[in-house]
Order: C-alpha cells, then sequence, then structure tokens
C-alpha cells in the first residue's frame, strides 16, 4: 500500500450529527484521523470540515463518495499535500523566571517566527503558528527549558487554486 498524508475536505450545511457520520466513515474503513477541523467556509451558510489522514488515494476516494451520500454534504474532496497549503497553531506556556534567567528565549522567539502573548510574574505564553514539523520543532528547542502547558491546534487548509473548491459546484446551480 502506498501510504501518504493527505487532506480531506468537505462541504456541508451545518446540522448536529454529521460530525460523527463522518468520522464513523473512517473508522469503519480503519482510517486514523491525524486532525480533524470545522469552521465557516468562504461561503455563506456552508460549513468546511479539513481531515488530515494518511491513508492510500484507492480508499481515500471511497471514503469521499460515502461522506458526499449523506444528505447534509454538498462535496467533499482529497487532496495532496503539494494541493494545500496546511497549517497549525500553538501555545507554550513556559515559566517567566526560565524566560528571564535563560536570554536565548527571546531569540529563539524570534528565530521561529513566533509570538509572545502574554507575559506575567509565573508564566510567558509563546505562540506558534506553522506547519506540523515547525512547530515540533520549536517544542523540541524549548522542551529542555521545562514547558508548563502545551497545546496545538488542529490542522486547516486552503488549496493552492485561486478560488474555492465549491465554488465550481455551487456555479452548477445547486441551491445552498
Amino acid at each position: 500500500m502506498n501510504q501518504k498524508l493527505y487532506t480531506v475536505t468537505v462541504y456541508s450545511e451545518n446540522h448536529v450529527g454529521l460530525l460523527s457520520q463522518i468520522a464513523n466513515i473512517f473508522t469503519r474503513r480503519f482510517i486514523n484521523i491525524e486532525s480533524l477541523t470545522v469552521s465557516a467556509s468562504a461561503i455563506n451558510g456552508v460549513h468546511k470540515f479539513t481531515i488530515i489522514c494518511i491513508s492510500d488515494i484507492k480508499l481515500l476516494e471511497k471514503v469521499v463518495k460515502q461522506i458526499e451520500k449523506k444528505i447534509d454534504v454538498l462535496k467533499a474532496y482529497c487532496c495532496t499535500e503539494d494541493e494545500v497549503i496546511l497549517r497549525e497553531i500553538a501555545l507554550f506556556k513556559i515559566s517567566t523566571g526560565t524566560l528571564l534567567a535563560n536570554n536565548t528565549i527571546e531569540g529563539l522567539v524570534n528565530k521561529f517566527n513566533a509570538k509572545i502573548l502574554e507575559v506575567n510574574d509565573h508564566y510567558t505564553v509563546i505562540e506558534k503558528t506553522g506547519n506540523q514539523a515547525e512547530i515540533q520543532e520549536l517544542y523540541k528547542t524549548l522542551e529542555p527549558t521545562g514547558i508548563l502547558q502545551f497545546v496545538r491546534s488542529g490542522s486547516v487548509s486552503i488549496t493552492r487554486s485561486k478560488y474555492e473548491q465549491l465554488s465550481d459546484f455551487v456555479a452548477s446551480g445547486v441551491e445552498l
């Protein structure tokens, strides 16, 4: 099997229970979801699911067809890493004392293109937006200083095409 990282994008109306129905399709096919985010899309009234998984294309094509059979789903697509831009956001909480004692942390924040969001007597919160590898590299670099808390979001994606994928579908006369 030729397993690669894929992004499945699902456009739907915003109805209760659809998320679990879509997740069940992946579960039945034994595909682990690496990341999942849901948000409003560029089209009013349409929500966008971004699902990142490692699988082979033949299996994912079947999954996309099953997803599209759901009543509330307007359209679903499968994209390779080259066809999308993926980003995550991560928050790191470190001791302010550690920050002050270690002059290199500010340099690391600049080197990794991160931001300091909050500083108080007890902790400092650093934000990093980027791809998974960039966030992981910053984590490994900050780890020896003592990370108090760490959280990262699921991936969000946007296609490299010049317009929203759903635009062609909507242009074909489908009412939302």
